[in-house]
């Protein structure tokens, strides 16, 4: 137990430390390039922020423990939305994150909502049916494909009407910052995150078998804790420069390719991934789907002051995750 401990810790702080070097990097691009920070943040570094999921997910499948893949995947897009709530709880300024954030990242929420909810319901019907697969491929992660397409279409024609539209961001320019040494940085970081993100399914694994706290728990508390590190990182990087949508757009991104990721997991899995998984992964699936709510609805109901210390918004995220997780270890003690 003491050697996978240290492993775990040992592998957090190397994706901390990397993570970190990423948002310089993806910053600097971010400026090298006029790209905008938006662009960077909800492709490059929501992209770079979801490789520990990737990675932990791919090696958990391969070890025969699907259970601690699809946990990680719900549980880091709650941890995720439970970093913006934090935030909003520190946040010094008047107004409250969620209220500043643009509002246009409420499509982008809830899509990733629509695709949540295929994949929670993938889940329950294949814990009831037989229901067969195509090329070793169940039903969910096809619809879940097709689901990401659509909503990237419908993403992609919101932006040009967006962008049609008169808007002013401020921009740092750092002309004398080589594009080459940016971009080299921003994948040493991302390869950092690959190669360490393996080892927390590793030490997550045995954790779980030695604790007899339950995969499902682990899974969704342990793993999904250490895999949404770089969205904190970038995060509170975001919100210290002001860029609000930033930080909103990084999460909800990060949080839809974090379901997306059952597609290519399930080619490393013999048969359907979702049928060989808990019933229990409903109960994060339904919350992250509920907590998504929230926030969208944060983002949408526009407040000119704060008038308490955390809003209401923020503070139902916190109580949600925290009623998820103490359900989710009085599951894994039943199992």
């Amino acid at each position: 137990m003491r050697e996978s401990l240290l492993q775990f810790g040992i592998s957090a702080l190397v994706i901390v430390i990397a993570g970190t070097f990423l948002v310089k990097f993806a910053d600097k691009i971010s400026e090298v390039t006029n790209l905008g920070r938006l662009f960077v943040g909800s492709i490059l570094l929501a992209g770079a922020t979801s490789l520990p999921e990737f990675l932990v997910d791919v090696s958990a499948v391969r070890h025969h423990m699907p259970d601690i893949a699809v946990g990680d995947l719900f549980g880091s897009s709650i941890f995720n939305l439970l970093i913006l709530a934090i935030a909003d709880l520190i946040h010094k300024g008047t107004s409250p994150i969620f209220s500043r954030a643009s509002s246009k990242h409420a499509l982008l929420g809830a899509i990733s909502i629509g695709i949540a909810s295929i994949a929670g319901l993938a889940i329950f019907l294949e814990s009831k049916l037989v229901i067969p697969t195509f090329a070793g491929i169940g039903m969910g992660p096809i619809l879940l494909t097709i689901a990401y397409f659509l909503g990237s279409r419908i993403l992609y024609y919101d932006q040009k009407i967006y962008e049609a539209k008169v808007e002013h961001q401020p921009k740092i320019q750092d002309k004398k910052y080589p594009a080459i040494k940016a971009f080299t940085g921003y994948f040493l970081s991302a390869f950092v995150i690959l190669i360490a993100a393996p080892y927390l399914s590793e030490a997550a694994g045995e954790i779980a078998t030695l604790s007899g706290l339950g995969k499902t728990f682990i899974g969704t508390t342990l793993v999904a804790f250490s895999t949404s590190l770089p969205e904190l990182v970038s995060t509170i990087v975001a919100i210290r420069n002001r860029a609000y949508d930033l930080a909103v757009g990084n999460i909800f991104g990060s949080n839809t390719l974090n379901i997306v990721i059952l597609i290519p997991l399930d080619f490393f899995h013999h048969g359907s991934l979702l049928a060989s998984v808990s019933p229990n992964h409903l109960l994060t699936c339904i919350a992250t789907i509920l907590i998504t709510s929230v926030a969208i609805v944060g983002q949408l109901y526009q407040v000119e002051k704060r008038k308490l210390l955390i809003e209401p918004d923020a503070l139902t995220i916190i109580l949600l995750v925290i009623l998820t997780n103490v359900s989710l270890y009085f599951l894994g003690q039943t199992h």
